[in-house]
């Protein structure tokens, strides 16, 4: 009987400690997973926003090649402060007195990933230039690549998106389905 009620607290311990295990996993996930989607939806929503008002303004311009070289130094500029934001927040996040081991240990690893990233993007950026693309701008994220390029009115060749893919799909790990190409006109 003592060996039988030894194993069921043995049990019921196992079992309280895996609830917790999983409920603590499922919280720390849902917090930290809204945050990853606000952070690549708020660079999508400003590259996009960027490459309609520059287009819209290189229709009327007698130089569009400005309001596209404008393009790309902002969209390099918002990805830089996004990317400065997020790393201030993780960074915040690690510091805090009440930070679990847990949270520091998630903010490392995003910290870790959008080093990579900016890595990645650099490569890639000097790789396209160096395939005689005029400008470019690249976002890693851990949804995919996005390349934007500038691209004639009748749009990029099959050549120029082979291109593109081939210097993606080599220097990440993503495939070419994960690809999205932006063609900003000139």
């Amino acid at each position: 009987m003592k060996r039988n009620l030894k194993r069921n607290i043995v049990v019921m311990a196992v079992l309280v400690f895996v609830g917790a295990a999983v409920y603590l996993n499922w919280t720390y996930n849902t917090r930290w997973g809204a945050a990853d989607a606000d952070m690549v939806a708020a660079e999508d929503a400003a590259m996009l926003a960027a490459q309609e008002q520059y287009t819209a303004a290189s229709a009327g311009s007698d130089e569009p090649s400005v309001a596209v070289s404008a393009y790309f130094d902002e969209a390099r500029l918002t990805r830089q402060s996004s990317r400065d934001e997020a790393l201030q927040m993780l960074e915040q996040a690690c510091s805090g007195q009440d930070a679990s081991q847990e949270v520091i240990d998630e903010s490392m690893r995003q910290i870790n990933a959008m080093a990579a990233w900016n890595m990645q993007e650099n490569l890639l950026e000097n790789q396209l230039l160096a395939k005689q693309f005029k400008d470019c701008v690249v976002f890693v994220s851990d949804e995919g690549v996005t390349v934007a390029v500038p691209a004639p009115l009748e749009g990029l060749t099959d050549t120029q998106v082979a291109q593109i893919t081939e210097a993606v799909v080599t220097n990440t790990d993503w495939p070419a389905q994960s690809l999205n190409i932006v063609e900003v006109t000139e």
